[in-house]
């Protein structure tokens, strides 16, 4: 129980430094700050089920670090890196989404035990969750950080808003939560150098490669979408032989003989 918290302590101390570091204006450092606490929090969880450390506590103590690293940190950010030219309006679309990352966390708690849910259901998340969240949110820093100019701050503040609005939809998102983490002992050397692969080129181009990562995302969103109908309508249709049966079954065992007359007297009476 205590190396789970241990972890989602440090993703707190990171996403708080975040805000520090926006502050003083050292942008880049708050950034990776931000990825740094994303991936604590994708390794809390996985370190807890694995030594099977879950616990109450560290379920609250996860959604408060969750709000606080992504949804917090990341709309001051925003804010004091470009949002406070719109004055009041700058902070508005920052709160916004600051409260939509609450509301998205306070969903996910309501809802992760509904017995109503399909099977199917567990492979997607309901909205983009938070972390993705504020990673997207943080696209127009990147493109920033890459030397292009920097946006409009209205355009910044409605990308910042739809990003919001993404994390409160009902929007179904591909979780990866139900995806084996077993590989097969052929494929470890190659899966390990795949990540040291990637982690060096996440540390030698940060912004291009979370530029591209979040570009990406955002253009697989219809996808999950579209994953998500097709087994809606899948189960449908699984469901509506067994639901006709019964109406099978109600028919007469014996149809009326043919070329009798109808019988034209009130239902009541028959």
């Amino acid at each position: 129980m205590l190396v789970p918290n241990v972890i989602t302590l440090l993703a707190i101390c990171a996403g708080l430094t975040a805000i520090r570091l926006s502050i003083e204006g050292r942008m880049e450092l708050a950034v990776a700050a931000i990825v740094f606490a994303a991936i604590l929090d994708g390794i809390d969880g996985r370190v807890a089920r694995m030594i099977k450390g879950q616990s109450k506590f560290g379920a609250e103590l996860d959604s408060l670090a969750d709000f606080v690293n992504f949804g917090v940190a990341p709309g001051l950010m925003l804010y004091f890196w470009q949002l406070h030219e719109l004055n009041n309006g700058g902070w508005i679309a920052a709160m916004v989404f600051a409260i939509s990352g609450g509301l998205r966390l306070a969903r996910f708690n309501a809802t992760i035990d509904d017995p109503n849910k399909p099977a199917f259901a567990a492979n997607y998340f309901t909205g983009v969750p938070a972390p993705m969240g504020a990673i997207l949110a943080m696209l127009p820093i990147y493109v920033a950080f890459l030397g292009m100019p920097k946006p409009p701050a209205t355009l910044t503040a409605a990308y910042t808003l739809l990003i919001a609005f993404l994390m409160v939809s009902r929007l179904p998102v591909f979780s990866g939560k139900t995806v084996r983490m077993r590989v097969p002992p052929e494929m470890v050397l190659p899966v390990f150098v795949s990540v040291i692969f990637f982690i060096a080129l996440l540390i030698g181009y940060p912004w291009y490669i979370l530029s591209i990562g979040s570009v990406l995302y955002l253009l697989s969103l219809p996808l999950g979408w579209k994953s998500y109908r097709d087994h809606e309508r899948a189960a449908v249709q699984a469901s509506a032989p067994a639901e006709a049966a019964p109406a099978d079954a109600a028919a007469p065992a014996f149809p009326p003989a043919a070329g009798a007359e109808p019988d034209e007297r009130p239902s009541r009476l028959n």
